[in-house]
């Protein structure tokens, strides 16, 4: 984090960028979840951290949230399939204003199932819009996906999409954020963590309560792109009190 944005983006903060890693992990078998924290040292809060993502969101404290001020104009540069998700590379210009501080967007990749659930129930995809401030905090906007009509905006993203892991390849058709969002922005909070090696704690947490629809195609397209089910599994809340 001492070195900056750049280089929190390309080590801690990019819950997809792992190619890069020195070790290998995966969603199941000897590297999965429950052995992340045994891979590297560096991955120890997977282990032990008190404060981890994903979470059932249930029983949310009723408070004034503060209100979103997303500033999404600047459209998408990139796409990759790394193989352990689609990841969205953003062109600079996105911002989220959440608390008087201001977030610069950087990425978004995708989840399926859904990697936390409200109230128990799971849906068939979600989306992670990665943000980090200018000392590397870091703030994640969550949005649910449901089976429904043909998503528009994810239909120009699916259209460039790697079907195997690969190197990133332009997004001829550039979608901005504020396309795939719903027309309703309130939002559960809760303090979290990475949902992928490291771990790392101190993640705010922001998840959409309005889902937006996708097709049974378009799910499954991601699916079998990445070829295995990436969701890490449930994290206990730990006394953490989740608001909306």
């Amino acid at each position: 984090m001492k070195h900056g944005l750049g280089v929190m983006v390309l080590v801690g903060f990019a819950a997809t960028a792992f190619a890069a890693e020195p070790e290998h992990w995966s969603y199941e078998g000897a590297t999965g979840p429950e052995h992340w924290g045994e891979l590297s040292p560096e991955n120890a809060m997977c282990a032990v951290g008190r404060n981890q993502a994903p979470i059932d969101i249930t029983g949310a404290m009723h408070v004034a949230e503060a209100p979103l001020h997303p500033r999404y104009a600047a459209g998408s540069a990139q796409i990759v399939n790394n193989g352990h998700t689609v990841q969205v590379d953003f062109k600079p210009g996105n911002t989220l204003i959440v608390d008087g501080v201001t977030f610069a967007l950087v990425q978004m990749h995708f989840h399926a199932p859904s990697e936390n659930t409200i109230a128990g129930h799971s849906f068939p995809m979600e989306a992670h819009f990665v943000h980090a401030d200018p000392k590397g905090n870091l703030l994640v906007l969550a949005l649910m996906f449901k089976e429904g009509p043909a998503n528009r905006a994810l239909a120009k993203v699916w259209s460039a999409m790697p079907a195997t892991e690969g190197p990133a390849v332009a997004l001829p058709d550039a979608v901005t954020p504020m396309q795939l969002m719903p027309g309703a922005m309130q939002y559960y909070r809760f303090s979290g963590s990475l949902t992928t090696p490291p771990c790392s704690e101190g993640v705010r947490w922001l998840v959409l309560e309005t889902p937006v629809s996708a097709s049974a195609a378009q799910i499954h397209a991601f699916e079998h792109a990445v070829g295995h089910h990436n969701n890490r599994p449930l994290q206990a809340l730990n006394g953490r009190v989740v608001i909306r």
